[in-house]
């Protein structure tokens, strides 16, 4: 089965810095948060950053998808909290990076679909298949927006948090210089084995700590 064509957006919607505050956290420190808007403010971005930004300093970045099950149940069929946590620790104990917080649930098919998804996961496909099923491609983020809040940021070299090659790839493409790409791997648990090797496999993701699994994947 072909992969449904993803359609390439016209050009990245442009956001604007709209607001600033100081986020005490209670696991990763002291940060800035910067909410970034387009001028309808139908589409948001949040930055949290660490430390003074320079264009000459390579920053720690990660750019994180919201997953609601993840980030804030704590869902096991993921490794979503748990990278997202481990991204903020990281940064806080650099003293100087950002992670960008991107609304964009269920790698872009949002959040309805992506408990679509999981149903469908449920009955034996794995997380690519599933897409598939709904009609989506697999991967429908667009990380140029990532891009421009780095760029206003003053952040040109980047230090990146991330297991997926297309992320590095993505920023390289937009005129940032990926220095270094920083592994962020987290020990698979029994429910989200499977997915993870879906992930290495049908993604490419650079995932070392994932075993072969014949069970039927379960998660997403």
């Amino acid at each position: 089965m072909n992969e449904p064509r993803k359609i390439p957006a016209a050009g990245a919607v442009q956001l604007r810095r709209k607001s600033e505050t100081v986020l005490p956290t209670r696991h990763a420190g002291r940060f800035r948060l910067a909410v970034y808007s387009d001028d309808l403010e139908t589409t948001l971005c949040v930055a949290l950053i660490k430390g003074e930004l320079a264009a000459e300093r390579p920053a720690l970045v990660r750019l994180h998808s919201q997953c609601l099950t993840g980030d804030v149940f704590g869902s096991a069929r993921c490794d979503c909290g748990e990278q997202l946590e481990m991204a903020l620790d990281l940064i806080d104990q650099a003293g100087n990076g950002v992670l960008i917080y991107m609304f964009d649930e269920g790698r872009g098919i949002g959040l309805l679909n992506k408990i679509r998804a999981y149903a469908l996961q449920d009955q034996g496909h794995d997380t690519v298949e599933a897409n598939h099923a709904l009609g989506f491609a697999a991967d429908m983020r667009d990380y140029r927006i990532g891009a421009q809040i780095l760029s206003d940021l003053g952040v040109r070299q980047v230090r990146l948090l991330t297991n997926n090659p297309d992320k590095v790839q993505a920023l390289a493409g937009c005129g940032l210089t990926v220095t270094e790409r920083v592994p962020l791997e987290v020990s698979p648990r029994q429910s989200n084995r499977a997915y993870l090797q879906t992930k290495r496999e049908k993604f490419g993701h650079l995932l070392s700590l994932v075993g072969d699994v014949k069970k039927t994947e379960t998660a997403s």
